[in-house]
């Protein structure tokens, strides 16, 4: 989860990623981002995310996301 919350700084620092649940939908995150934070997420926890799991509900928080990292690491 440490990593995570390094990625998300790198990404769009400034953001209280501990707290916020509306990264997304509060529109702290553009769409840009979340690309750039795909990329980096598939790169450090060596997983794939499908276009299936690109939905805001899987990125409107860090614990939203480190779920989701660690469901697809479990389904290699």
């Amino acid at each position: 989860m440490e990593r995570l919350m390094e990625i998300l700084e790198e990404i769009q620092s400034g953001i209280d990623y501990e707290n916020c649940k509306e990264l997304v939908s509060g529109h702290h995150l553009s769409s840009l981002m979340i690309i750039s934070l795909i990329a980096e997420l598939e790169d450090e926890f060596d997983i794939t995310i499908p276009a299936v799991e690109i939905v805001p509900a899987n990125f409107n928080s860090a614990e939203a996301m480190w779920s989701m990292i660690q469901r697809l690491q479990e389904e290699d």
